[in-house]
């Protein structure tokens, strides 16, 4: 589905648009949105309204044609909710609904007349987003793998979104930000589903490599024999029972000053997780094809701030390989020793993603980052804590990272990707003792997602860190089984403040 904006004014009145099918919004209590008004001369609109034919409900639509008097072809009527000062949970439904009305149309354009300064508390930015966003997960197709490809989506194909003449610049401008940021979620969704005999560490190197190249990037590949001279033992335990050779990517978008300070995107790159001797259970294993859904996500942000030119540094790093049994494999009372120096005692083989996050959260000091957010499919504990809604955010509790942390749940309420923040306490550290090494890998089932943090945060204590858990977020199971492209939205959204709080400050 293509987007374009287009301007109205009083030379390009609503009436004298032409398209297959325009959509208008209404409300509940049978009042007009501005361009449904200036539709309704003969009172078509108004009729459809009085009849009952359509209540005003977010979501609801209908279609009318033959309406005299305009240059569209049809008229959509699009339920808005009861009030004029739209929720924005009353639009995100109007949008979903409105991508399946026009899948059904027999036209190939439509224009949208849609009040999208009227959402309350969002701006233009927002609405466009989640337009755009709409109308592309409902063209997504994860059919890659499938000799005989998904029905092509059917109805609308290309989408003008009319808007002021005052605010077509904005509207230009959030625009490319919503296409970029689709883009990016396609392919963090895409790596996310691909099975993992074929998004291998190896397939992931190649992708970023592709990335670098398209759009002009850094990037630096890593193989085991540059890992074990970094003396990265942590991750490399994690290795021992694959045959495939792990990976460890860092891709650089430099859009910033060289001078500097960075920011670091840290994703974890499972792509696919046996449990290894701590073998997990055989139903549902499938989904762990999943568990690079952290590094996928890096791959998209870098996707989407690439494509709009970011004036930032941003540097992605990820630690990619395999957890797999077999009798090379690491077993539970190894011990292990990281970059850091720090030893590890391996309780749980299963609780491998802590083991190479750390030795990738050690590397990253070399950059001198403003700031690092690593990113994890971490911990089941997690979806015991949130559910399915929102990321686990973890930050220690300073200036600093209170800052960081809130500028992070802000992103995420922007965009719709939200997170939510947990605690990272010395008490908790209590429960990664080891009798016979620095640390333990697990510290027991009481707070699994905290310790795990806490498990992280000793390899960060030269920079200002947070830790995202997308467990419960980064894809769905069941019939709607797919990855979801979070948390790109959150991370983007992040980094685009960032970059504008920059520029305003210069």
């Amino acid at each position: 589905m293509d987007f374009s904006t287009k301007t109205l004014d009083a030379k390009n009145a609503v009436t004298a648009v032409k398209t297959g099918a325009l959509v208008v919004g209404i409300y509940e209590n049978r009042k007009l949105s501005k361009a449904a008004g200036a539709l309704d001369k003969l009172g078509a609109i108004s009729a459809a309204l009085k009849s009952g034919d359509i209540s005003g409900k977010p979501g609801s639509t209908l279609l009318l044609r033959g309406v005299t008097g305009i240059a569209a072809e049809r008229i959509v009527l699009l339920g808005l909710g009861a009030e004029e000062e739209i929720a924005d949970k009353s639009f995100a439904t109007a949008s979903s609904a409105l991508v399946r009305t026009l899948a059904t149309l027999g036209c190939d354009d439509a224009a949208l007349a849609l009040p999208f300064d009227g959402v309350k508390g969002r701006d233009l930015t927002w609405t466009i987003r989640n337009v755009v966003l709409a109308g592309r997960d409902a063209v997504y197709r994860s059919d890659t793998m499938k000799s005989k490809k998904d029905p092509a989506p059917t109805g609308v194909k290309k989408v003008t979104l009319l808007v002021p003449a005052s605010d077509s610049v904005t509207a230009k401008a959030a625009l490319a930000e919503a296409v970029a940021l689709a883009n990016g979620m396609a392919l963090t969704k895409e790596l996310g589903n691909l099975p993992g005999n074929v998004c291998t560490p190896t397939y992931l190197a190649n992708t970023a490599k592709k990335l670098a190249k398209q759009f002009g990037l850094g990037v630096e590949v890593l193989d085991r024999k540059q890992l074990q001279a970094l003396k990265m033992g942590s991750f490399l335990s994690v290795t021992n029972g694959s045959d495939e050779p792990p990976k460890f990517i860092v891709l650089k978008h430099m859009g910033g000053k060289a001078k500097d300070a960075p920011v670091v995107l840290v994703g974890k790159g499972i792509t696919f997780d046996t449990g290894g001797i701590s073998l997990k259970p055989g139903l549902n294993m499938d989904e762990m094809k999943y568990d690079m859904c952290g590094a996928a996500s890096v791959l998209g942000t870098f996707r989407t701030i690439a494509e709009l030119g970011l004036k930032m540094n941003v540097i992605g790093v990820i630690p990619t390989c395999e957890n797999m049994p077999s009798g090379r494999a690491t077993k539970p009372g190894d011990i292990v020793t990281s970059m850091s120096g720090q030893t590890i005692e391996v309780l749980n083989t299963d609780a491998e993603g802590r083991l190479i996050l750390c030795d990738a959260l050690t590397y990253v000091e070399r950059f001198k980052p403003a700031a690092v957010v690593d990113i994890a499919t971490l911990t089941g504990a997690c979806i015991v804590a949130l559910g399915h809604h929102n990321s686990g955010l973890f930050t220690r509790e300073d200036e600093a990272h209170d800052a960081l942390a809130n500028a992070l749940l802000a992103a995420g309420r922007d965009s719709g990707d939200t997170a939510w923040r947990m605690p990272i306490q010395e008490v908790y550290q209590e429960q990664l003792k080891s009798n016979f090494a620095d640390i333990a890998n697990i510290g027991g089932q009481p707070a699994g997602s905290v310790t795990a943090a806490c498990f992280l945060e000793r390899f960060t204590r030269k920079y200002t860190w947070a830790h995202l858990d997308i467990a419960g977020t980064a894809w769905k199971s069941g019939a709607a089984k797919g990855a979801t492209g979070r948390p790109v939205p959150l991370l983007t959204t992040w980094l685009l403040n960032q970059a504008r709080a920059k520029a305003a400050r210069a």
